[in-house]
């Protein structure tokens, strides 16, 4: 069994759903902190109302739910996020960039976004080498061929 991870949370809007983890999923939903509006071709950072003070050693990776574009038409403006474990201060509060591909209304404590901890990358050295000990795939794109 893993060990769990204390994640200390501040709460930085007032009637925000607290953060809950759900059986049978690694991922954390993500709601938004107050009522937004956008226009289509808008980009916004849209609050989540949270700061949190990730495990030594962490970060959390945020992407959108799988549901986020179907009911809202928002995609994420930088692909994933990355929290990293400095950004961990009382107004270090979390937002989501997103752009509107059309004109929406989103109510407070609509779930968003998701999110999840991962052990940060151990330190790396980079060797050059002539020649890597590995037969070739076939290029880019070449799985499946």
């Amino acid at each position: 069994m893993r060990e769990t991870k204390e994640l200390k949370v501040k709460y930085l809007a007032d009637g925000l759903e607290e953060l809950r983890c759900v059986p049978g999923s690694d991922w954390v939903d993500l709601r938004c902190a107050e009522d937004v509006e956008l226009k289509a071709g808008e980009s916004r950072l849209i609050p989540l109302g949270i700061a949190v003070a990730l495990p030594e050693g962490y970060e959390a990776h945020v992407v959108p739910r799988s549901s986020t574009f179907r009911n809202y038409g928002l995609l994420q403006a930088n692909s994933m996020g990355v929290v990293d474990g400095s950004y961990r201060g009382d107004g270090d509060q979390w937002r989501w960039p997103v752009y509107a591909t059309r004109d929406v209304k989103i109510e407070k404590n609509a779930r968003l976004c998701q999110f999840r901890i991962v052990e940060n990358q151990p330190p790396l050295v980079f060797t050059r080498v002539e020649r890597l000990d590995a037969p070739d795939r076939g290029g880019f794109g070449s799985t499946g061929r």
